[in-house]
């Protein structure tokens, strides 16, 4: 089963995939669901029920009127779970989205029935915090070929840049300036505002923290200190992986990732 549509109470772009357990996917500044999770939907979905909402401004969710507040977005993608029909789920967060998981856990502990952080952090690092500015400063000029040309080198990994020529980077570049959303500013703006720390405590679901540790754009540290502030939190880290994985890092993530929902409690009949 797929639709792909506006759930009601969520208002927003909702897309529901599959059978099973349910994973809410939570995606990051500037991305979406098929941007985030794309190469592993289909996976995923052969024994979950994944509910991939999209923030406002991103797939067909409508911009936001005024800033993106941090409880407001973690209740929406609530809501939406809920109105699919799943009262619980293990939260899947991606860069942005793993405040957004995190928030959700505190808020609504006992529909979470476990997280999975990928490239996260609990407030911008001095790096994502200046990269967060120079994007909406080039935005905010109207130069958006070098919002997407700073972006792709955010998210590459260092080894990847070592291997590319330059003009090898001009399409996926102009790819990256097809696919922004609407809402990237207003995602960047919640970006520099996020603050989790004191979350992280709180957090009683099991979760796993994974670190790709070539990410220049969250330094893998976020991700270490989310590992050590979550208790019993465990963390694998993905060796030379960028902020966006690729289809190879993409596929170890799943594994792993695999790994830690079927060691889960089953859920009660």
């Amino acid at each position: 089963m797929t639709t792909d549509h506006a759930i009601p109470g969520s208002h927003l772009d909702v897309l529901v995939q599959g059978r099973g357990p349910a994973l809410l996917l939570a995606h990051g500044a500037g991305g979406g669901i098929a941007g985030n999770f794309g190469l592993v939907l289909d996976d995923l979905a052969r024994d979950h029920t994944l509910v991939g909402p999209h923030y406002p401004g991103a797939g067909g969710s409508a911009a936001a009127a005024g800033p993106l507040d941090l409880d407001d977005l973690a209740d929406r993608l609530v809501r939406a779970a809920v109105a699919a029909g799943q009262d619980s789920f293990a939260v899947l967060g991606e860069s942005l989205g793993s405040a957004v998981a995190i928030r959700i856990a505190t808020r609504h502990p006992d529909r979470v029935r476990a997280l999975v952080l990928t490239a996260g952090f609990a407030t911008a690092d001095p790096v994502l915090a200046l990269a967060t500015q120079l994007i909406k400063s080039l935005a905010s000029a109207g130069q958006w070929e070098d919002v997407a040309r700073f972006a792709l080198l955010s998210c590459m990994s260092p080894a990847d840049l070592a291997d590319a020529e330059p003009a090898a980077l001009d399409e996926p570049a102009a790819q990256i300036l097809a696919a922004m959303p609407p809402g990237l500013l207003d995602h960047f703006d919640l970006v520099s505002r996020v603050d989790v720390r004191a979350d992280l405590a709180k957090v009683s679901a099991p979760t796993l923290v994974v670190a790709p540790t070539g990410d220049r754009l969250v330094l893998p540290e976020s991700s270490y200190r989310l590992a050590a502030g979550i208790p019993g939190a465990h963390m694998i880290e993905l060796p030379g992986a960028a902020h966006v994985l690729n289809p190879a890092d993409r596929a170890t993530w799943l594994r792993h990732v695999r790994d830690f929902l079927a060691a889960l409690p089953a859920l009660s009949a």
